[in-house]
C-alpha cells in the first residue's frame, strides 16, 4: 500500500485534527478551557471549511476506494457551513446549568459523524461506504439520547438506533448480493456487470431500501416523528439537514455511478417513492401541533422533492439537488433556531403556543415566517427557485405527471406551513410568550440562515458554478 494516498485525503486529514485538537483541550483545558470550547470550536471549523473550500481536480487513490469530484468538495463544504450554524445553535442549550454532561462531547460526536458523511461522500468502494454510513450512524444515535435523563430522548435513541440496524442490515444483504452479481465493491467495475435480471433488480433493491430509511423516504419513514420529537432540538436540526443532505447526495451518486444500466427499473422505484413521500409528509404535517413533529412530517416531504431530482440522473439534476440541499439547510435551521431559543426560554414547543408570538418577539416571528416561506416555496425566497430547478430538471426528463402532482403538493403544503404563521401574526393568545434574549451566537446563527436564503435565491450566478462543477462527477 502507498500511504501517500493518505494525503490525497485533505478534507478528512484535516477535520480529524480538528477533532484531536478539540479532544486535547477538553482534557487538559480546565475550566478555563471550557468557558472558550464553542468560541475555538467554531474558529477551527472555519479555517478547516475555508481552507478546504476550493475544488481541486478529480482524482482516485487507493485503487479507486476513495474518489474525489469537485462537486464532492462543494457538498462537503455546504455540510461544514451547516454544522458551524449547529454549533452556534446549541450554546445556549450546552451551558444550561442542568445538564450532567460536558459540552465538549457534543462536540466530538457531531463531528465524528460529520467524518462518516465525509467517507460515504468520496466512497468508490461499497465497503468505505458503509464504514461512512456506520461511523456517521452510531455517534448520531448517542446525540439523540444526549438528554440521557430525559425519557423521550432515551426512547428517541433506542428507536433510531433499532431502525438503524434494521436498515444497516437489510442494506448489507444488498451488498452482498451485489457482490455475488458483480463480483465487486468497487462502484465503476460493479456497474460494468449490472444488467435487468432479476437478481440485479433485487440487489438494487435491498441497498437502495437501506438508503431510504437514512433519507425518511416513504414507506420506510415511520421512525422520523418519534425520533425528532425526542431528540435534544439541535440534534433534531442537525439530523434533518446535514445527515439527510450527506445520504441524498450519496444516493444520487450511486444511483448514477453503480445502477445506471437499470435505470428504467429504478426510475419506476423513485417514481412511486416521491409521489407517496411528498404526499403523505404534507397530508401528515396537516394535522401536528408539535413543532418538532411538524417539521418531522415536513421534512419528509422534502426529501420527496431532493428526491425528485434524482431521477433526471443527469447534470442538470445533480446541480438541482446539491442547490435544494443549501437552500432547505438555510430555511429549515433558521426554522430550527427559532424554535431552539423559545424552547430553552419558556419551555414552548406547540404551535398554539405560538399564538401572538408577534407581539412579544417580533423579530423572531419575522424570521420563522421568512423560513416558512422558503420552505413552502414561496416565489422570491431561496426555496420558490430550489423546487423550480428540481421541477425543471424532471420536466426535462418528460416526468410531467410526476411534476404536476407535486406542484398539487406544494400547494397543499402552503396550507400547513401558513398555519403557523397565522398562529404567530394573527391570532390573540391570554398568555403569550414572554419576550425573549437570546444569546449572541443564536442570533448570529439566524442572521446567517435568514440572510442566506432570502439573497441566494437572487444569485442565479452560484447555479450556474455549481452547474459547472456538476460536470466534474
Amino acid at each position: 500500500m502507498d500511504y501517500s494516498n493518505f494525503l490525497s485525503m485533505r478534507e478528512e486529514l484535516s477535520l480529524i485534527a480538528v477533532i484531536l485538537v478539540l479532544l486535547i483541550v477538553d482534557i487538559v483545558g480546565g475550566d478555563k478551557g471550557k468557558r472558550r470550547f464553542q468560541p475555538l470550536a467554531i474558529c477551527l471549523m472555519l479555517v478547516h471549511t475555508v481552507l478546504n473550500c476550493v475544488p481541486r481536480e478529480p482524482f482516485e487513490s487507493f485503487g479507486g476506494m476513495y474518489i474525489y469530484a469537485p462537486m464532492m468538495g462543494v457538498v462537503k463544504t455546504i455540510l461544514n457551513v451547516g454544522t458551524i450554524i449547529i454549533f452556534l445553535q446549541v450554546h445556549q442549550w450546552l451551558k444550561r446549568d442542568n445538564n450532567p454532561i460536558k459540552q465538549g462531547e457534543f462536540y466530538f460526536l457531531t463531528l465524528i459523524t460529520l467524518l462518516g458523511m465525509y467517507f460515504m461522500i468520496s466512497s468508490g468502494n461499497f465497503l468505505l461506504f458503509f464504514v461512512g454510513l456506520e461511523t456517521a450512524s452510531i455517534p448520531m444515535t448517542t446525540l439523540i439520547a444526549f438528554d440521557k435523563y430525559k425519557h423521550k430522548s432515551a426512547e428517541a435513541g433506542a428507536k433510531y438506533i433499532l431502525s438503524a440496524v434494521f436498515s444497516s442490515a437489510i442494506m448489507i444483504f444488498g451488498i452482498s448480493l451485489i457482490y455475488g452479481v458483480s463480483g465487486t465493491l468497487y462502484f465503476n467495475d460493479a456497474a460494468a456487470t449490472f444488467s435487468g435480471s432479476w437478481l440485479s433488480v433485487m440487489a438494487f433493491v435491498f441497498f437502495i431500501v437501506g438508503l431510504f430509511f437514512k433519507l425518511s423516504l416513504v414507506p420506510f419513514h415511520l421512525w422520523t416523528a418519534d425520533v425528532y420529537q425526542g431528540a435534544p432540538t439541535g440534534v433534531t436540526a442537525y439530523l434533518s439537514v446535514i445527515s439527510k443532505g450527506s445520504v441524498a447526495f450519496v444516493l444520487f451518486t450511486i444511483l448514477i455511478r453503480v445502477f445506471g444500466n437499470i435505470l428504467i427499473e429504478w426510475r419506476v422505484v423513485m417514481w412511486i417513492v416521491v409521489v407517496l413521500t411528498i404526499t403523505i409528509g404534507n397530508l401528515f404535517a396537516l394535522r401536528q401541533d408539535n413543532l418538532k413533529r411538524f417539521l418531522a412530517f415536513s421534512s419528509i416531504s422534502q426529501a420527496g422533492y431532493i428526491a425528485l431530482t434524482m431521477l433526471s440522473a443527469s447534470a442538470v439534476g445533480m446541480t438541482s439537488l446539491v442547490y435544494y440541499i443549501l437552500v432547505y439547510m438555510l430555511s429549515n435551521l433558521a426554522v430550527f433556531g427559532v424554535v431552539m431559543i423559545i424552547e430553552n426560554y419558556a419551555g414552548k414547543l406547540n404551535i398554539s403556543d405560538y399564538k401572538g408570538l408577534y407581539k412579544t418577539n417580533p423579530k423572531l416571528s419575522v424570521v420563522m415566517m421568512f423560513g416558512m416561506f422558503s420552505l413552502a416555496g414561496i416565489p422570491l425566497w431561496g426555496g420558490f427557485f430550489s423546487k423550480f430547478f428540481a421541477f425543471a430538471a424532471a420536466v426535462e426528463q418528460g416526468f410531467l405527471i410526476l411534476v404536476f402532482i407535486a406542484l398539487l403538493n406544494t400547494v397543499l403544503s402552503l396550507f400547513y406551513y401558513l398555519k403557523v404563521i397565522k398562529a404567530m401574526m394573527l391570532e390573540d393568545n391570554e398568555t403569550p410568550i414572554e419576550r425573549v434574549k437570546a444569546d449572541f451566537p443564536a442570533k448570529l446563527a439566524l442572521v446567517i440562515c435568514t440572510v442566506g436564503f432570502c439573497l441566494i435565491g437572487f444569485v442565479s450566478i452560484i447555479y450556474d458554478k455549481i452547474g459547472a462543477l456538476a460536470w466534474g462527477m
